[in-house]
């Protein structure tokens, strides 16, 4: 067997799954990879910062949605290879159930927001599918 030590580059990103009510809330990418696509609200964890901050600020930037850093549960972390196009990524997915929706607004890079009943969702970029469904089905 052959192991490849080769250096490989790893971003770190957070991913929330926001709940309620039946539904789940997405974010249409503005640009690529997976412009047009809706995805979870997520983004790159900055310099001196928790994924667990990052989840939020994400969410309060691409949706105007503000969720309390201690509401965010962790749901997993994703790091298989390819799972993003532009190279190695890890993201570590939170997920928060609210009483009720909350109009969202989108902001930062994405081009829309809104809510989707979790039985009749689009096709999500990236490996968020799998993020939103181990998220729901924690014991899958």
């Amino acid at each position: 067997m052959t192991t490849d030590t080769t250096d490989e580059t790893i971003r770190y990103t957070a991913d929330v799954v926001l709940l309620s009510a039946g539904q789940v809330l997405l974010v249409l990418r503005a640009w690529d990879p997976y412009e047009g696509y809706w995805a979870l609200p997520g983004g790159h964890v900055d310099a001196g910062e928790t994924s667990r901050v990052a989840a939020a600020r994400e969410l309060a930037e691409e949706a105007g949605i503000a969720v309390p850093v201690a509401d965010l549960r962790q749901a997993g972390a994703f790091d298989a290879p390819g799972r993003d196009p532009r190279g190695r990524y890890v993201s570590a997915a939170y997920t928060a159930t609210l009483p009720a929706p909350v109009p969202p607004t989108a902001g930062d890079d994405a081009r829309a927001a809104r809510w989707w009943p979790l039985d009749a969702l689009p096709d999500l970029a990236f490996d968020h599918a799998d993020i939103l469904a181990a998220a729901t089905n924690p014991l899958t």
